[in-house]
């Protein structure tokens, strides 16, 4: 599609559908007139080495090392996976296994650093001047500053910034929507942050080689929209500030492209194939630090919100720092939490231990009451088709669900399993208070497994076929070399028999003479 036709499809007045969605209560005036706040560096900080999607990072420091803040501590391992860098300075004390800011609680690689409260930097990356540098050096600057998808996707950004060379690339859209109700860190950056935001998205835009630049802002934040339409020019594209729906899930980026553009992504494909990839606002915004003034990821807003929390705000958190820290900041905890979130409550990850550490996807701290949480009594389906009428994607929750407590994960993956984003819409709306949402995340976690089991089998059978195919190799040149050795052998005595056959007899001996043998 030319260029011309498709930015007709950005008009201003105009919007395409997405199918299903909520409208949640929001609830985000709790912290939304909370400017970002710097928290003090903690005295310990646990920096998780798998942070992103993708292979984890491989630690470069041991016990006792000092570290500078800024230090690269783990280097990206694989194609796809991101650098760690010491969030503050300090002593390692520690490179094993901690609970992961994850539901299961199961330990994972972690470094732990005291810190020595001095927060003194080690040498920075090296600076980039944007409107001079390929996109190659722009790409590989992201890269090395360790920057992730910062909307809860952690995926690599210098992957997606990488898309040029597959891809016709032609529009870069910034997610500003923060869709999930509570949350307001992106909201307060675009506010406080915009310029450096704008520049972030132009460094973006020229690495992407796109033409054209759109920022979507849900309707329920005019002061972020007031903020960023000051800015009509990001480096040397043109940037417009689109305003979208207030509703959820609108930060799913197929979704965002789909109401922009009125064009479908198809399943497990990516926008790029329709030319357009998607960042989020604070992504931009860790890019123009990262760019123009060497700075790695090394931290990042969080908002801590629920009514359990005794001052909600927006907060600076330093990367590995412990949750249970940033809720003392913030005053503490009212009353006990009927539940505590990493996220927003649609999809946001559930905790029990406070000591796990805030990381490079970690957009907000809940602490929900029993008055903000539904209740727990679970009823039988009665097949009312909510979940469905509700499902972005068009699919049929209460059948998956039917088939995942079946125990058939292979007919729910022939009806869609693995093309639910699990956004939560199915359980917001289930009169009858299933937990689809968890059910699916079960079926995609025994899916993965089996699928992993399944993928080792084979290539423990590739590996023992190869082995048996080196052994019959080894075994058959053997065979041939002992055979040639033989035939050697034998020509060489053949050659020998030949050789005396064909060498004259040996003189007689003379016999001694009479006279002789008389003297």
């Amino acid at each position: 599609m030319s260029f011309p036709h498709f930015a007709a499809l950005f008009r201003p007045s105009q919007f395409f559908g997405i199918r299903g969605g909520v409208h949640p209560e929001t609830r985000k005036h709790l912290s939304a007139e909370s400017a970002i706040e710097d928290m003090p560096v903690p005295t310990l900080v646990r920096v998780p080495l798998q942070q992103h999607i993708g292979a984890e990072a491989e630690p470069l420091v041991k016990r006792d090392d000092l570290v500078m803040k800024g230090q690269l501590i783990g280097r990206a391992r694989g194609p796809v996976s991101a650098n760690i860098h010491a969030p503050t300075s300090g002593r390692v004390i520690a490179v094993g296994h901690f609970a992961a800011p994850h539901p299961s609680g199961l330990p994972i690689p972690t470094i732990t650093i005291r810190t020595d409260g001095q927060d003194s930097w080690g040498p920075r990356l090296g600076r980039l001047r944007p409107e001079n540098a390929t996109p190659e050096e722009i790409a590989a600057k992201v890269a090395e500053a360790g920057i992730v998808g910062m909307g809860g996707a952690t995926f690599p950004s210098a992957v997606k910034l990488n898309l040029r060379a597959r891809y016709d690339l032609h529009t870069l859209v910034i997610n500003g929507a923060e869709c999930e109700p509570y949350l307001t860190c992106d909201d307060r950056l675009m506010r406080e942050r915009a310029e450096e935001i704008a520049d972030g998205i132009g460094i973006m835009a020229r690495a992407l080689g796109v033409r054209q630049i759109v920022v979507a802002i849900e309707s329920n934040k005019a002061e972020a929209i007031s903020a960023m339409q000051r800015f009509d020019r990001a480096l040397d594209l043109p940037m417009r500030v689109q305003v979208v729906p207030t509703q959820y899930p609108m930060g799913s980026e197929k979704h965002l492209v789909k109401i922009l553009t009125g064009r479908e992504t198809p399943a497990r494909a990516l926008t790029a194939d329709l030319g357009v990839v998607v960042h989020n606002a604070a992504t931009a915004h860790a890019v123009h630090l990262a760019v123009r003034y060497g700075e790695p990821l090394l931290s990042r807003v969080v908002t801590v919100s629920g009514r359990g929390i005794r001052r909600p705000a927006n907060v600076r958190v330093l990367i590995g720092t412990p949750v249970a820290e940033v809720i003392a900041h913030c005053g503490g905890l009212t009353e006990e939490p009927d539940r505590l979130l990493l996220g927003g409550p649609m999809m946001g990850q559930p905790i029990q231990n406070l000591r796990v550490p805030v990381v490079k996807g970690t957009s907000g701290i809940l602490a929900l009451t029993t008055s903000e949480t539904p209740g727990c009594e679970t009823m039988p389906c009665i097949r009312c088709g909510r979940c469905s009428q509700a499902c972005p994607v068009g699919l049929t929750p209460f059948e998956l669900n039917a088939r995942i407590q079946a125990d058939d994960l292979e007919g729910a993956g022939r009806i869609g399993l693995l093309d639910c984003i699990t956004c939560g819409c199915c359980a917001f709306t289930c009169p009858a208070n299933i937990p689809l949402v968890q059910t699916i995340h079960y079926a995609k976690g025994k899916l993965a497994e089996a699928e992993g089991r399944k993928h080792q089998q084979e290539e423990t059978k590739r590996l023992a076929a190869a082995r048996k195919a080196r052994e019959e190799a080894a075994a058959e040149a053997k065979r041939q070399m002992m055979a040639k050795r033989k035939a050697e052998m034998e020509a060489k005595k053949k050659r020998e028999a030949e050789a005396a056959r064909a060498a004259p007899p040996p003189p007689e001996p003379q016999p001694a003479t009479q006279g002789g043998a008389a003297q």
